[in-house]
């Protein structure tokens, strides 16, 4: 999870749903990171918020992220 400076400490979260938060999270920070300008970020929500091939792009990423944390998380077993 994350600590109040919100950096990542740990991939283990107590629930799924914890878990696919924090991989939402993962994708929006590494957009962040990539695109470091929030004015230049912004300016392009409505290009991909209008672009179905965008949006599964962006749930692939998002199902990649939650993959990696269900690993880390023995898949909730």
């Amino acid at each position: 999870m994350t600590n109040a400076g919100n950096e990542l400490t740990s991939l283990i979260t107590s629930t799924p749903q914890e878990g696919r938060d924090l991989a939402v999270k993962l994708a929006r920070k590494s957009i962040a990171a990539i695109q470091t300008d929030p004015e230049i970020r912004k300016s392009l929500r409505k290009s991909y918020a209008e672009d179905t091939a965008q949006l599964i792009a962006s749930a692939q990423v998002v199902a990649v992220e939650f993959q990696t944390i269900a690993m880390a998380n023995n898949y909730w077993k």
